[in-house]
């Protein structure tokens, strides 16, 4: 078993070249989402993968490998629920209705402009369509939002340093 103790996240930093020459695994959010799992690569070999506890395993992330090789992470298709508003009488305001009662519920949630996508969950698509929210099952890769002071959320995680004068333009 080949073992990966290292991230590199989105791959940054990293030639195209040897990204496109990179086996591959496919995994859904229940493993992604945990620091030790053992997986197989696109070229059959068994992978222990042992990242720092509370690491996020992202789509388009790479695992380094203990003898140097390099292993890009696919966010595999899976089913979830794909929450938008009523097309009919909905409001994009809905949405953010819809994204606001999760929260409220600590669900992963996958946020997109048009759309949220959750896990399976029946009592909570009952919820949605309560609120004339179209809940659909579909089977997509999903992508959950990170907390707000994760560092490595959905969308890279970068900071932008703002001050509190930079946000506050009139604070003296």
């Amino acid at each position: 078993m080949l073992h990966c103790s290292k991230l590199i996240a989105q791959g940054q930093g990293l030639a195209a070249a040897l990204l496109k020459r990179a086996t591959t695994v496919e995994l859904d959010w229940d493993v992604r989402q945990k620091s030790r799992f053992d997986t197989t690569d696109s070229a059959g070999r068994s992978l222990g993968v042992f990242l720092p506890r509370g690491t996020l395993v992202r789509g388009g992330d790479v695992l380094l490998a203990e003898d140097g090789s390099l292993i890009r992470v696919i966010a595999a298709a899976q089913e979830v629920l794909r929450i938008t508003a009523c097309a009919e009488h909905g409001s994009a305001f809905d949405l953010t209705r819809a994204a606001y009662h999760l929260g409220n519920r600590h669900v992963p949630i996958e946020l997109k402009p048009d759309h949220l996508k959750i896990e399976p969950d029946h009592v909570l698509a009952d919820m949605l369509r309560a609120m004339h929210m179209t809940v659909l099952t579909v089977h997509e890769a999903f992508e959950p939002e990170g907390g707000a002071y994760g560092s490595h959320g959905a969308h890279g995680g970068h900071s932008h340093g703002h001050s509190a004068d930079h946000d506050h333009p009139h604070a003296h």
